[in-house]
């Protein structure tokens, strides 16, 4: 199979899909890989060091869309690829469609097979392509809302662990997931007061066991969220429904009952936001402020750490992505449940049953498009 590799364009978006590493595995399960010039650049990888793993070098990335069978990315396509979309071609990245009309819409006119790897599932329920960029943002979350609280930026001007005499910040954590779970890491070790609220009784008592006194647990329903957030200083919003849109848990009404200077991360900004004020914004422009509260809601949070991210991303990424390449993806999706889990949209068809609500689409079960 032909693999294809565009650089990103994205604002601020300095991960690469595949790594010299990636291209090595690739070229020895027998296929070719078409790399734009510079893409890896960003994550600190040089063109020759992709020419030395065996790739073939193209000036523009119009050609390498042209080219490739599949094609490996980071982020969703913006409007401007939208032309380059063709039918069968296999497009495998992070999509998050419920959140993004005009892309499935484009996906689904052009006929493009996109795996999407926000949905990918294993048999456990885990979802191992996400899981790595969940980790890296649940800690930028902590790292970022720090910095958010300094008065320059807008808020209280407090320093989060606080010293001998002074009071710590108060951090709460809404949703216990990969995100959350690693923000209350950093949080922790920070020497923040961290309130961390999940649905899942389960899951409060994996943390509880995890963090022990470090922490507070609380069930997540409206009153204990409004409760805490009176007193939050930062407030990190890691709530998640795989492929479908994310509940809207911080609400307006509570903006007004909050501190002057308090900081909200929407890490759930990719699936459409946790809060209800929440709109996208990038790293050129990351925050904007509603009653006082400084909203901080960049779409490609871990774009800020290329380097780190895109090893991480493709540490994942390449094991399903050469099942895909070697079977071709009917027959991937035919021998894995997990394969047919990424598929969103397939020949026209959209096959996430998820993203298919979120729109009020009509769902497709791929099982049956692929016999």
């Amino acid at each position: 199979m032909k693999i294809g590799c565009v650089r990103e364009i994205k604002n601020n978006e300095f991960r690469v899909g595949l790594t010299p590493d990636n291209v090595r595995a690739y070229i020895a399960a027998g296929h070719h890989v078409y790399i734009e010039k510079s893409a890896g650049v960003g994550s600190g990888f040089s063109d020759n060091e992709y020419v030395d793993a065996g790739a073939s070098l193209i000036d523009n990335a119009a050609d390498v869309w042209h080219l490739a069978d599949m094609m490996v990315k980071v982020k969703e396509p913006l409007e401007s690829e939208y032309p380059l979309f063709r039918r069968g071609l296999i497009l495998y990245t992070y999509l998050h469609l419920a959140a993004d009309k005009q892309q499935m819409d484009a996906l689904l006119a052009g006929g493009v097979n996109a795996v999407a790897y926000e949905t990918l599932q294993e048999k456990d329920r885990s979802l191992p392509l996400l899981s790595p960029m969940s980790q890296i943002a649940g800690r930028l979350s902590i790292q970022e809302g720090a910095k958010y609280l300094e008065k320059k930026f807008g808020g209280e001007g407090i320093l989060l662990a606080g010293v001998p005499g002074t009071p710590k910040a108060n951090v709460v954590i809404l949703g216990g997931g990969t995100v959350g779970m690693n923000a209350c890491k950093i949080a922790v070790g920070m020497g923040a007061n961290v309130t961390i609220l999940d649905i899942s009784l389960k899951r409060l008592e994996e943390l509880d066991n995890m963090f022990g006194a470090h922490i507070q647990t609380l069930v997540s329903n409206d009153s204990n969220v409004e409760r805490v957030l009176k007193d939050a200083d930062l407030v990190i919003g890691s709530v998640l429904i795989p492929g479908g849109s994310t509940p809207k848990l911080f609400k307006k009404k509570y903006l007004p009952e909050m501190k002057d200077g308090a900081v909200f991360v929407d890490v759930a900004i990719d699936q459409g936001g946790c809060g209800e004020a929440s709109h996208v914004t990038t790293h050129d422009d990351p925050v904007y402020t509603v009653d006082g509260v400084v909203h901080y809601c960049v779409g490609n949070m871990p774009g800020a750490v290329p380097r780190t991210s895109t090893i991480a991303l493709t540490n994942a990424t390449v094991r399903y992505g050469l099942e895909i390449a070697s079977a071709g993806l009917e027959a991937a999706c035919r021998g894995s449940e997990v394969i047919c889990s990424g598929v969103n949209t397939y020949l026209g068809k959209l096959t996430n049953r998820n993203v298919a609500a979120a729109h009020g689409y009509e769902y497709s079960d791929l099982r049956e498009l692929i016999g």
